[in-house]
Order: structure tokens, then C-alpha cells, then sequence
């Protein structure tokens, strides 16, 4: 059976360790040359930049997330020993990890290694699917030629490469689709490379629960077990048009899907239709000036992102959750898309203050959407607003100063509040 080092890039016959160095890190399968769809998930992204931004933080369990009040975006594989999880109220967290260290994001940190990462990405293929700042699809079909290695070695490669000059490591599936591809990089994680080829597609599948299925969350589970569906292998008893009566479109999906067939392909011009940034509080404010300070951090991390991805937005909306939950959204549409921090903190300014009368607020969140490519001034001219020039300018002067010397190299003091 074909295998291949993980650690040497040896390819050999079959063995349980590599012949070369004697790793038992090998992956093996009758179809591991011949597959050429993958899913690159990155490990623990945010916390293992933090880690490895701040070597101090190596050995402990990080989180990366908001107050007491907020939720994880991010937990290290030692505080998910603990039971920590992604989008687990703060609190739960820290119950379960009482020792853990907690780290606010860092996203121009964490865009800078996504597009390191993006770029080591490019030099197997140009067909790839991002799926967020440290995860995509990657086709490499007919590349093999190109690079004298088939796809899984190519794979192995860009595993290594990050591990040697970025210090972060990643998990790869492989498949002979998007579907498997995207299970089988969460099979071995971390530092994980799993296979599910085409002729173990069934047995793999059989027995699986129906939350194996991207997109099936708590609410689709629960109308699927209404119908006494909880398996892979319950779904393939019920037939296409009775799944498509029950289930609408998403029938038609699950049936597919059950068989492990999925036809779509990876997309590089996938379109990013919105880009935001929200935080919650520890304790409801009402304080306006504090309100202004989450503001514009929240502006400057949008503008960040927004920056990396080439992309500037007509639209700014300002999102605010109140005391009782309920939450309020403004909307405001510029004359010209903005990629601007200045621009779309401006922009939110009045809605906050008009919406002030609603206070307090448990989170304030602002983003952007009709995305375009047309990045343009930024800014509209406008006679009551003459100096809009002078600080997009100051603005673009202190990307500069961040791309050369770091992102906490120049700060903005309204960032202070």
C-alpha cells in the first residue's frame, strides 16, 4: 500500500514506520497518490500565534476571547483538555480551566499569518477556497506534473513549511471531495493527515451520527430525530423524494451527502459578502465615551481585515445588544465603498449616539458589507468635512509604520478609552 513520512517525505511500498528516518508519523492508502482534493485546517489558530508570539505562554492553557461576559474564540489543545471549547460562554471556561491564560484577539496578527500562510498556499495551486483566516479547499488536480510529487506529498510539504519558517501547524484531509475532506482534517488533530479515499468512502460513513454532515447543526439535528433519523446509515434508508418532501432542498443534500457524494467544486472566487467585528461586555455600559472606545478598536479591526482582503464596503453597519437581549442595527450607506478605519468609525459615530437612548448595552459590534474590489480614496469629498484627505493619508502613513515595524506600533489614542 502506498504510504508517505510525514516527518522525511519518503514515499514507500508499505510499513509502519518510515524506512528512511524510522517515524512512525506515515499516512497510507491504496488511493493516497491518486487523490487530489484537501482541506487545510490550521491548529488552534489564534492561541498558537499568541504562543508563539509570547514563548512565556508555551506550556499554559490559552484562551483567546473576551471578559467574563464574553465568549471563546479560540482555545489551546491544553485548555481543551479541560473541556474548553470554541463559542463557550467565558464563565463555562473558566470554571472548567480556572488557571488558564486569557488573551484578547489579536486579528491584524492573526491576517498577517493567514496571508503567510495563503501565499505558501499559492505556490501549489491557484485553487483555493478560504473558508476563513486559517482554513481552506485546495484542489491540486493535474498539478503533479508541475511539481514532479503527487498532491499528498505537495501537502506534507506546506504542513512542514509552516512548521519550519511560521512556527504553526495545520491538519490536512484528503479526498476526492470537499465533504470528506473537510471530516477527515478534523480526524487527527493536531499536526494531524488523514485520508478517506474513494473505496472507503461507505465504510467510513457507516454508523456515523448525522452531525458528521457540515451545516447540521442543534436545529436541523433536532427535525432530523424527529423523523428518526440520528445516522449516516438511517438517512440512506429513506429514499431521495421522501427526503426532499420532509426536507425541502436540504433533503436533496442529505441524501447525497449520505453516499458521501458532493459535485462541488473548489471555488477560489467564493464571495465574501460582509466583514464584521463585535465584542460583549463584562457589564452593561452606559457610559457613551466608553461605548466610543469599543467603537473604534472595532472599526480599526474591520478596516484590518478588510485591508488584507482587497476588499472595501458601501455599507457600515452598527449592531448593539441591549441589557434584555434584544439587539438594534443601524445602517448607513456611503456615497463611495470604504476600506477606511477613520471613514467607518465615522460613519457608526451618529448611529451610536442616536441610539443611545436605548442604553446600556451588553455588546456593540460594526461591519461592513457591499464589498467590492474598488477601494478608490476611500473617502468622499465633501466641503463641511475638509480635512477627510489629510487623515485617510495619516491613516495609509500608519499601515505603513504596522506593516514594517508591527501592529502595536502605532496607536490611535481614542484606541485608549
Amino acid at each position: 500500500m502506498p504510504a508517505l513520512c510525514r516527518d522525511c517525505l519518503t514515499c514507500f511500498a508499505e510499513g509502519r514506520r518510515c524506512p528512511s528516518c524510522h517515524s512512525p508519523r506515515i499516512v497510507a492508502d491504496a488511493e493516497l497518490f491518486v487523490l487530489s482534493i484537501a482541506h487545510m485546517d490550521c491548529d488552534a489558530f489564534y492561541a498558537s500565534v499568541e504562543k508563539r508570539d509570547n514563548p512565556d505562554l508555551r506550556d499554559k492553557p490559552v484562551i483567546v476571547g473576551g471578559g467574563q461576559r464574553g465568549v471563546v474564540t479560540t482555545a489551546c489543545y491544553i485548555a481543551r483538555i479541560h473541556g474548553v471549547r470554541s463559542a463557550m460562554p467565558m464563565f463555562k471556561a473558566l470554571k472548567l480551566c480556572p488557571e488558564a491564560v486569557i488573551v484578547k484577539p489579536r486579528f491584524d496578527a492573526y491576517t498577517a499569518a493567514s496571508r503567510e500562510i495563503r501565499a505558501m498556499m499559492e505556490d501549489l495551486t491557484p485553487a483555493i477556497e478560504p473558508l476563513s483566516l486559517d482554513e481552506a479547499f485546495l484542489d491540486l488536480s493535474g498539478t503533479a506534473r508541475l511539481h514532479g510529487a503527487p498532491p499528498a506529498v505537495m501537502l506534507a510539504r506546506l504542513l512542514a513549511r509552516m512548521e519550519k519558517e511560521l512556527r504553526l501547524s495545520g491538519s490536512v484531509g484528503l479526498s476526492h471531495n470537499k465533504f470528506l475532506a473537510k471530516i477527515a482534517s478534523d480526524l487527527d488533530k493536531p499536526r494531524g493527515f488523514s485520508v478517506i479515499s474513494q473505496a472507503a468512502t461507505e465504510d467510513f460513513l457507516r454508523g456515523k451520527p448525522v452531525s458528521i454532515i457540515w451545516g447540521v447543526g442543534a436545529a436541523m439535528r433536532a427535525q432530523l430525530e424527529r423523523a428518526g433519523i440520528a445516522t449516516i446509515d438511517d438517512l440512506k434508508r429513506w429514499d431521495q423524494p421522501d427526503l426532499v418532501a420532509r426536507f425541502g432542498a436540504m433533503g436533496a443534500r442529505l441524501w447525497h451527502l449520505a453516499r458521501g457524494q458532493d459535485t462541488r467544486r473548489v471555488a477560489p472566487d467564493r464571495e465574501v459578502k460582509s466583514i464584521s467585528k463585535e465584542t460583549t461586555f463584562d457589564t452593561d455600559l452606559h457610559d457613551e465615551v466608553a461605548l466610543d472606545g469599543h467603537l473604534w478598536r472595532l472599526a480599526d479591526q474591520v478596516s484590518v481585515r478588510a485591508k488584507a482582503k482587497g476588499l472595501a464596503g458601501r455599507v457600515v453597519t452598527l449592531k448593539l445588544k441591549r441589557a434584555d437581549h434584544r439587539i438594534l442595527t443601524r445602517r448607513h450607506s456611503l456615497h463611495d465603498p470604504t476600506t477606511l478605519a477613520d471613514v467607518i468609525y465615522r460613519t457608526a459615530r451618529p448611529l451610536l449616539a442616536q441610539a443611545m437612548s436605548a442604553a446600556p448595552f451588553r455588546l456593540i459590534g460594526v461591519g461592513i458589507s457591499e464589498l467590492s474590489t474598488d477601494q478608490g480614496a476611500g473617502f468622499s469629498a465633501d466641503l463641511l468635512d475638509p480635512d477627510a484627505a489629510r487623515r485617510a493619508e495619516a491613516e495609509r502613513a500608519m499601515d505603513r509604520l504596522r506593516a514594517r515595524f508591527g501592529p502595536g506600533s502605532v496607536v490611535k489614542g481614542r484606541s485608549l478609552r
